[in-house]
């Protein structure tokens, strides 16, 4: 049958490909998508063709086709609907790291049940609080600690929610848009700029995807705090001040990364109890905060470009795909 699905052409050009899929065979399931999302900081690096050569192998999406840096189609936000499997998902609203494809068919055992009680249209997040998930269970923050995320895109603003529950912690969000003032508002968490942050954090969450930010991350940690690195930066070179309070106050940096389970987690948790978790968050309606912008699937080759340039500002883009 036919599919239509995004492909990265070459390095900044995206288009729209036609192709035949054949029918779900025995343990599949064909999906028909309702909705995607773009992960704006992850696939503007690869739409810029920017994946180092050392690390393509890792950053393969789990049905990626092609190879970076193009042609390539890629992406891992997905919510659609199970039009031919097993009786049990016949019929169900399911999320699957899949690419933006009108339909596509995978295993069963690749798609989650999206619980009742969250919207389609905010499952679409579910990939993203699993990220979050990941970087708490690797972050392990404790009752009362004084917590900044750095970088409010879509990994930090649902690592902040997420923090929002922890009782008697002082949680902020940081960034340098004063207009995600009125998203931290949505979330449950202060707003900071870079300069008015407050300091002395026990833990800080870094997800701005810049040097400037790691390097404020640093400056805002108390005596042998710790940042937790969720940025992705791609092939860009980093530059941080290890030379002044790094050593003097015994800083940790260490890196997060939703690719593996969090080790203090891995041995009673598998990658499916994780997306399980992170699916059934997703009933909480603050998410709702960080669907900002929506496009049809036809138009996403002109807005693929603005996203990675930052012309459109929004959080989570959500694609919507033409009813069946």
């Amino acid at each position: 049958m036919p599919t239509r699905a995004f492909w990265v052409a070459e390095p900044g050009v995206g288009e729209i490909r036609s192709a035949e899929i054949p029918p779900p065979g025995e343990g599949e399931v064909l999906v028909r998508t309702l909705y995607s999302a773009v992960s704006r900081g992850t696939e503007a690096t690869v739409f810029r063709g920017g994946v180092p050569e050392s690390q393509r192998a890792g950053m393969r999406a789990p049905f990626q086709d092609g190879d970076f840096p193009a042609p390539v189609k890629y992406g891992y936000l997905n919510v659609g609907v199970v039009e031919e499997g097993p009786g049990g998902l016949r019929g169900r609203t399911v999320f699957c790291l899949h690419p933006h494809q009108d339909r596509y068919v995978v295993p069963a055992t690749a798609v989650v049940p999206v619980p009742e009680g969250v919207p389609a249209a905010r499952a679409v997040l579910t990939g993203t609080v699993e990220t979050a998930v990941n970087a708490l269970w690797d972050a392990a923050p404790r009752v009362g600690d004084r917590i900044a995320v750095v970088g409010a895109g879509m990994v930090g603003c649902c690592v902040a929610r997420l923090l929002a529950a922890l009782p008697g912690a002082r949680v902020q969000l940081v960034d340098v848009d004063t207009g995600r003032a009125d998203t931290a508002a949505a979330l449950g968490v202060g707003f900071r700029t870079p300069d008015e942050a407050d300091g002395d954090c026990d833990l800080v969450l870094h997800t701005s995807g810049s040097s400037a930010g790691l390097t404020r991350s640093l400056e805002l940690l108390g005596e042998e705090g710790e940042v937790v690195e969720l940025s992705w930066y791609g092939d860009r070179v980093v530059n941080v001040p290890l030379g002044e309070w790094f050593h003097p106050r015994r800083l940790t940096i260490r890196s997060s990364q939703v690719g593996t389970v969090a080790p203090a987690r891995a041995r009673r948790r598998d990658y499916a109890d994780r997306v399980a978790l992170a699916a059934g968050l997703l009933a909480d309606p603050a998410f709702d905060a960080l669907i900002t912008g929506e496009s049809p699937f036809d138009e996403l080759p002109d807005v693929m470009p603005r996203l990675a340039a930052g012309e459109l500002g929004a959080l989570c883009h959500r694609i919507a795909y033409p009813a069946a």
